[in-house]
């Protein structure tokens, strides 16, 4: 099938192998991303080095990773064999481009991750916020009401009391002041 291949020497032989089993392995990564193959590299790194607790969707020590520095490294190597004399040159030329691919490839998810938006509902960030008072809040934590609040154009039902040594009556405009696990802690406006 590659016949060509036979003619060239070791090293140009073995860019020649690494650029092309890495281009197929690429495009089927591609392919399976854009059909919804699987969410992740499949593969994970074989050693435990502490890296799974940054918390980034980029991890350095990927198969994709793996993948992209063959690319660059594989292709490099069979474009510059024969212009450059040295074939230490070669080889670190393509290391660098490799680990450019890389680069590349975080910069690209870094760029892609700046459209996501996070709409995780999180009882901390009604702080501040205002709500309606949905259910009667008895004074001075001697019971739970509710109240109705509004957070990323979602309205929430939740639990809340107050502090204050008045009740807080039904349609009353509250404040959220502070949050006790899942129960808000409301004064009246």
């Amino acid at each position: 099938m590659f016949q060509f291949l036979e003619s060239l020497d070791t090293l140009h032989q073995a860019f020649w192998y690494v650029a092309l089993g890495s281009s197929a392995v690429f495009l089927i990564q591609t392919l399976f991303t854009f059909i919804g193959g699987g969410d992740t590299d499949g593969l994970e790194a074989d050693f435990d080095g502490g890296l799974d607790d940054v918390d980034a969707p980029f991890q350095f020590f990927s198969f994709r990773n793996l993948v992209n520095f063959l690319l660059g490294f594989g292709w490099t190597g069979v474009a510059f064999y024969e212009q450059l004399g040295s074939k230490v040159l070669v080889v670190v030329i393509a290391t660098v481009v490799g680990l450019v691919f890389i680069m590349l490839f975080w910069l690209l998810i870094k760029q892609i991750l700046k459209l996501t938006e996070d709409n995780t509902f999180r009882i901390e960030k009604l702080i501040g916020k205002t709500g309606e008072v949905y259910i009667l809040i008895p004074a001075a934590k001697s019971g739970k009401g509710k109240i109705m609040i509004s957070l990323n154009g979602t309205s929430h039902e939740l639990s809340a009391i107050t502090l204050s040594e008045v009740e807080i009556k039904t349609n009353t405009s509250v404040k959220v002041t502070a949050v006790d696990g899942n129960l808000l802690i409301v004064e009246p406006i």
